[in-house]
């Protein structure tokens, strides 16, 4: 109940700082993405939205940087859109919706009608963030549909995966958050990881990620949660084992030119409680995703570059 009570505290203040800025100016457009028109009240939901979701309160010094977030987001979630739309491609399993959405609740620890409530208390649209994540499942769901004959598994590394688990009574679970970012062609991989840990260590982690992660994660600081070590891959395993809890991990170049830097935040066991092929299951769906996410990332990146922002402020 207490925890309830922070939130409200937290959403309240947000609320009268917004209102005040809102006093300042009249609503119009901000920007267009393509030919999809977007007003300066999207933005301030968008900003109401990130910080709710992030258990998160406003202020003076935060107000740049959500801007840039909220317009970040809002010009991610439009061009996915707009490519959903030319595919003419909505479809998604609605109990999928139901479980990302108290997923986003869990996330702060709320349950969905309250977090409906904290939503309507700040006059934000409950269905504004049930869109955002339709929007993410439908662009899953086309992304499958595209590339799914790409799908090629590397059998022999989840044999081997197996093998090892099978007698294992207990599994490594790991607290991970993460930050993506393409590898830029004009600088050394060293130095451009230097610059971001740099970076991170002046800001943060989690404002990091916000600001600069290509992943779906960015949007939660890079936050993953709790990953088994059975559906991790070898090459990710290797560098998590070595890496001390508090610390970032050593870059991974991705196969797509992408670069992957780790955060273990925490790390515990826990009794092995599923069957092996319920684990061999898991390390499909997780070797099936990584792959998706990549092509994903370029489909995104390809879009992008075939739509037309305006920015009219």
């Amino acid at each position: 109940m207490k925890k309830i009570k922070y939130i409200f505290f937290l959403i309240f203040f947000l609320l009268i700082k917004l209102e005040s800025a809102n006093t300042e100016i009249n609503d119009g457009l901000f920007m267009t993405i393509g030919n999809k028109p977007i007003t300066k009240s999207d933005i301030v939901d968008e900003i109401k939205i990130i910080l709710i979701l992030n258990n998160e309160s406003y202020s003076d010094e935060k107000r740049d940087k959500l801007h840039e977030l909220a317009v970040k987001s809002t010009v991610k979630r439009t061009v996915k859109q707009i490519e959903l739309e030319r595919h003419d491609f909505f479809r998604f399993n609605q109990e999928d919706l139901e479980m990302e959405l108290s997923k986003l609740a869990s996330n702060i620890f709320i349950d969905i009608d309250t977090l409906k409530n904290i939503c309507e208390s700040n006059e934000l649209d409950f269905s504004k963030i049930e869109e955002q994540v339709k929007t993410e499942l439908h662009w899953n769901s086309l992304i499958f549909e595209i590339y799914k004959h790409n799908l090629n598994i590397n059998q022999s590394e989840i044999e081997d995966k197996l093998k090892s688990a099978q007698n294992e009574k207990t599994l490594d679970e790991y607290l991970i958050s993460e930050i993506v970012i393409k590898k830029k062609e004009t600088e050394e991989l060293n130095l451009q990881v230097e610059n971001i840990k740099s970076k991170i260590q002046n800001e943060g982690f989690e404002n990091v990620a916000k600001e600069l992660s290509l992943s779906e994660s960015g949007i939660r600081g890079g936050d993953l949660g709790w990953i088994s070590e059975s559906i991790i891959s070898e090459k990710i395993k290797s560098v998590l084992i070595k890496t001390p809890v508090g610390s970032l991990s050593e870059s991974i170049l991705l196969p797509d030119n992408n670069i992957l830097i780790f955060k273990l935040r925490e790390k515990r066991k826990v009794e092995k409680n599923i069957s092996i092929e319920q684990i061999k299951n898991q390390l499909i769906n997780a070797e099936k995703t990584k792959i998706l996410n990549m092509y994903s990332m370029s489909h995104y990146d390809k879009v992008l570059r075939s739509i037309s922002i305006k920015f009219l402020q």
